[in-house]
């Protein structure tokens, strides 16, 4: 067996740990940094593609944020969660979603107008 801790061993969050055994690739969580990024989080060090299963401890994004992300990457094994875990995810991910597109449209005007602002 081989584990390896990817996130949130020098810190509270984006919680991911790897592990290998029994010739499966198992994420124990998959988490996003949230707040200032004092330590990288390390890659995962295989492809999305290789990992069978995702088993998620709880909901909170800092546990189950990067998700969309792993299946965007080609990810198609198996995520293993309590029902719970499973419903609160659904309006967790959405609107964790809605947040970062609001950021990203927020930082877009902020950064046009500090272009016109240098002309």
């Amino acid at each position: 067996m081989k584990l390896m801790f990817l996130g949130a061993d020098h810190e509270v969050t984006g919680s991911c740990h790897y592990i290998e055994a029994c010739g499966k690739s198992i994420l124990l969580d998959c988490g996003m940094e949230q707040g200032r990024d004092t330590y990288e989080n390390q890659e995962i060090p295989v492809a999305a593609s290789a990992i069978d299963y995702v088993f998620l401890s709880h909901a909170h994004i800092d546990h189950s944020g990067l998700l969309p992300l792993l299946y965007k990457n080609g990810f198609q094994g198996k995520i293993y969660a309590t029902d719970a875990t499973t419903d609160l995810c659904r309006i967790m991910l959405l609107d964790s979603a809605h947040i970062q597109e609001f950021e990203a449209q927020w930082r877009n005007r902020k950064a046009k107008t500090c272009r016109r602002a240098a002309f």
